[in-house]
C-alpha cells in the first residue's frame, strides 16, 4: 500500500473513532441558574398566546436563540418562593418540605418554632428552618461522581455548609447575595469573573476529557441592580425609558441608578452575553452537540417598576401564589427537541434525576427525594396522565413580609392554605384563571378537600415543620406591624379578590 493511501486511510479510521468516542463519551451538563427572575422577565414569551408573558424592550438575543434551538418550559416552578431552600431543592431532588429548608434564617436556638421577639403577638408561631443541607441528602456531585463526573459551582451559593462538603471541586464558597453588591463598573453583579471561572474549568475538563456538571449561579438579576454603564446608557435613549423619566419627574443623570429601570433592563442583556459567552466557548471546544444547558431562575418575583408590563400572575418571591413560584426554562442539549413546548408541570426538584438519566445513571436508585427525570420528555417522549396529574408541594410556614402558607398544585388545580385563617378553603383552576382571582372551593369542595388532604398526609410523612396558634395573640399589635396591609391584600379571600394595580 502506498504511503498516501496508508495516511489517507488511518485519517478516516481516526475521524471514525473521534466520531464513535463522542457518541459513547458521557455529556456533560451545565446549569445556568438566575437571581429572582420573574416567569415574564425575559423576551422569551413563555406563553406564545399570552402578551404579557414575557419582558418588552429587554433585548436577550442568546436566551431567544436557546428557546428556539431548544425546549422551553411553559409551567416551570421552582422548590420554594425563596433563593435559599430553592437551591437546596435543586442539588437534592427534594421538596422544601422534605428538606425542612424553607427560609433563609440565621441559626435558631428552638429546633422547630421561631420565637424571635417580632412574633410573639403575631396569630401564629412560625417554624424556624434548617440552615444547610442534611448530611444524608444525596446532592448532584455526589450522585454524578460514581458515573465519572467532576462538579463546580461558582456563584452564588446561599445554603449554608461548604461546597466542597457537597462534591464540588471547585467553588466560590459559602457565598450569600454580599459579593453580588459590590458595585464594581466592570463587572457587574460578578457576572463577567464568575464566567471567566467557569470558562476555565471547562477548558480543563475538556483537555482532560473528563464529563463534567458546571453549575453558574449567577447573582443578576437580584436586586442591588448593577450594568455596564454602556449598557444602561443605551436603554435610557428607549423612546418608552424616556417616557418613563418624564411620569416620575426624573432625568437619565437625575434618577437613582438602582431605581432606574435602564439599569434592570441592561443587567439583563449584560447577563445574556455572558450566557453567550458560555455556550461560544462550549463550541470552541468542540463539545456542543454533546453538552446539555439548562437555564432557570430560583424563584418567582414580580418586575413592578415597568411602566407597561402587565403582571400575569398573582404574588411575588416569598408567596406561594403563582408569582412566586413560576419561573423561566429554557433547555437545549443533544436530544432536546427543538423549537419545542413542554406545557406540563416540572419542578426544581426534577433536575437530580434528570441530570442523572443524561448521566447514564438510573433515576430510580436515587431515594427519597420528589423528583422524576424530565429527559424522556426532552426526547420527545408524551406523558401521562400519572405525571400530568402528579402533586408538587410548597411549604413556607413562615412571617417575613408573608403568613405562614403551603400549597398543592396537580394538574391545573391548585390549593392554598393560609394557617392564620385555616377556616377558608382555597382551590383554583389554573387553566382558566392564571391570576388566581377566583378561589373555587365552595363550589368544588371535593376537589379541595382531596388535594388538602393530600397535602397534609404529606408533610406528615416527611415530617414537615407545621406553625401552632399563638396563645399570646395581640390583634392590635398585629394590625400596626409593617407588613399587615399587604398580608391582609394577598392572604386568603372567599369568592373573588381585587386586582392590583399592575394586573389591570
Amino acid at each position: 500500500m502506498k504511503k498516501s493511501m496508508m495516511l489517507a486511510v488511518l485519517a478516516i479510521l481516526c475521524i471514525c473513532s473521534v466520531a464513535a468516542a463522542q457518541e459513547t463519551a458521557k455529556p456533560n451538563i451545565v446549569l445556568l441558574l438566575i437571581d429572582d427572575w420573574a416567569w415574564n422577565g425575559s423576551p422569551v414569551p413563555m406563553d406564545d398566546q399570552m402578551a404579557n408573558s414575557k419582558m418588552p424592550v429587554l433585548q436577550m438575543p442568546v436566551l431567544e436563540r436557546l428557546a428556539h434551538e431548544g425546549m422551553k418550559f411553559r409551567n416551570a416552578y421552582s422548590g420554594a418562593p425563596q433563593c435559599s431552600p430553592s437551591r437546596v431543592c435543586i442539588q437534592t431532588g427534594q421538596s422544601a418540605a422534605r428538606t425542612g429548608f424553607t427560609v433563609y434564617l440565621g441559626s435558631p436556638k428552638d429546633p422547630y418554632y421561631d420565637t424571635r421577639r417580632q412574633y410573639q403577638k403575631l396569630p401564629l408561631v412560625p417554624n424556624v428552618s434548617d440552615t444547610s443541607i442534611d448530611h444524608d441528602a444525596v446532592t448532584i456531585p455526589e450522585a454524578l461522581k460514581p458515573l465519572g463526573y467532576v462538579s463546580a459551582h461558582f456563584g452564588k451559593w446561599h445554603m449554608g455548609g461548604d461546597p466542597g462538603e457537597e462534591g464540588y471541586v471547585a467553588h466560590d464558597g459559602n457565598t450569600n447575595n454580599n459579593p453580588g453588591n459590590q458595585q464594581i463598573e466592570t463587572d457587574p453583579k460578578l457576572m463577567f469573573s464568575i464566567t471567566e471561572r467557569s470558562l476555565q474549568f471547562m477548558q480543563e475538563q475538556a483537555k482532560a476529557g473528563t464529563p463534567f456538571y458546571l453549575q453558574v449561579s449567577h447573582y443578576a438579576m437580584h436586586e442591588g441592580r448593577e450594568c455596564l454603564p454602556a449598557t444602561r446608557r443605551k436603554y435610557q435613549k428607549h423612546p418608552e425609558l424616556q417616557a418613563y423619566y418624564k411620569r416620575v419627574k426624573k432625568t437619565a443623570e437625575t434618577i437613582n441608578r438602582r431605581q432606574d429601570p435602564a439599569t434592570w433592563l441592561g443587567m439583563g442583556e449584560d447577563l445574556d452575553g455572558r450566557i453567550g459567552a458560555v455556550l461560544d466557548e462550549i463550541k470552541t471546544l468542540g463539545i456542543e452537540d454533546n453538552t446539555y444547558v439548562v437555564v432557570v431562575s430560583d424563584n418567582g418575583y414580580r418586575h413592578k417598576f415597568y411602566p407597561r408590563l402587565s403582571q400575569p400572575l398573582h404574588g411575588h418571591k416569598w408567596w406561594v401564589w403563582q408569582g412566586g413560584i413560576r419561573v423561566p426554562m429554557v433547555v437545549i442539549g443533544p436530544d432536546v427537541k427543538a423549537s419545542a413546548v413542554f406545557g406540563e408541570n416540572v419542578v426544581h426538584y426534577d433536575l437530580l434525576p434528570t441530570f442523572v438519566e443524561w448521566a447514564g445513571g438510573d433515576p430510580a436508585s436515587l431515594t427519597d427525594i420528589d423528583g422524576v427525570s424530565l429527559a424522556g420528555f426532552m426526547r420527545g417522549e408524551q406523558p401521562v396522565d400519572t405525571f400530568r396529574n402528579r402533586y408538587l408541594y410548597f411549604h413556607y410556614p413562615h412571617y417575613r413580609t408573608t403568613m405562614p402558607h403551603s400549597a398543592i398544585v396537580s394538574g391545573r388545580r391548585k390549593v392554598l392554605h393560609f394557617y392564620e385563617r385555616s377556616n377558608v378553603p382555597m382551590l383554583f383552576d389554573l387553566d382558566a384563571d392564571e391570576g388566581e382571582v377566583e378561589n373555587l372551593a365552595t363550589k368544588y369542595p371535593e376537589d379541595h378537600q382531596r388535594l388538602f388532604n393530600a397535602m397534609m398526609h404529606y408533610f406528615d410523612q416527611v415530617g414537615a415543620r407545621i406553625p401552632k396558634v399563638n396563645p399570646d395573640y395581640d390583634p392590635e399589635f398585629y394590625k400596626q406591624t409593617k407588613e399587615y396591609a399587604q398580608r391582609m391584600a394577598w392572604g386568603p379571600f372567599e369568592g373573588r379578590r381585587e386586582l392590583d394595580d399592575d394586573e389591570k
